[in-house]
């Protein structure tokens, strides 16, 4: 089966084109990852990702912060973390708003890895990007901007039907004798 069949096959109603969406970002997150991993040294696309937005913050942000940021655990950020900060790009230090807590600080390494190796990510972000219009390109960002509310909306709908069940349980077990 080839792409082009694939298509075809979840493109003739709303519910199919839904499906195949979600298939699509799952797939393509893979691609981006395996290409970038395979194309950019020195770091993997996800710690790349995670460099980026502590070198775009004013302030530490903590790895509980970093992980709400990025879409990921506490857990998963720690072990990017840790592996950038074997490699001298940044800092793991205490938060200055809750010592408990740690957050990341990017080191000079950091900061001349931005400045020179960085153009060879911009060259292949550029590359990827050149089968779009321009219309294309902003019509796209406001439907990623879009999936972002239908994600926060299904995190509800998650968590108040988590809560539901949380007290139903808490509710039978206060009925037993």
């Amino acid at each position: 089966m080839s792409l082009d069949d694939l298509i075809a096959r979840f493109s003739d109603t709303t519910e199919n084109q839904s499906k195949a969406i979600f298939s699509t970002i799952f797939i393509a997150g893979n691609k981006l990852q395996t290409l970038f991993d395979q194309r950019i040294p020195q770091v993997s696309l996800k710690q790349f990702m995670l460099l980026s937005i502590v070198r775009q913050t004013k302030e530490p942000l903590t790895f509980t912060q970093l992980g709400n940021l990025l879409g990921c655990s506490r857990q998963n950020i720690k072990k990017l973390a840790n592996v950038l900060a074997k490699k001298g790009f940044i800092d793991i230090r205490p938060s200055p708003r809750d010592t408990r807590a740690l957050c990341i600080c990017p080191t000079e390494k950091a900061d001349r890895y931005f400045q020179n190796d960085f153009a060879a990510y911009q060259a292949e972000l550029k590359y990827l990007f050149e089968v779009y219009t321009e219309e294309e390109i902003k019509m796209l960002f406001v439907l990623l901007s879009k999936l972002y509310a239908g994600i926060d909306h299904m995190e509800q709908k998650i968590t108040a039907s988590s809560e539901t069940t949380n007290t139903d349980i808490y509710d039978s077990n206060k009925r037993r004798p």
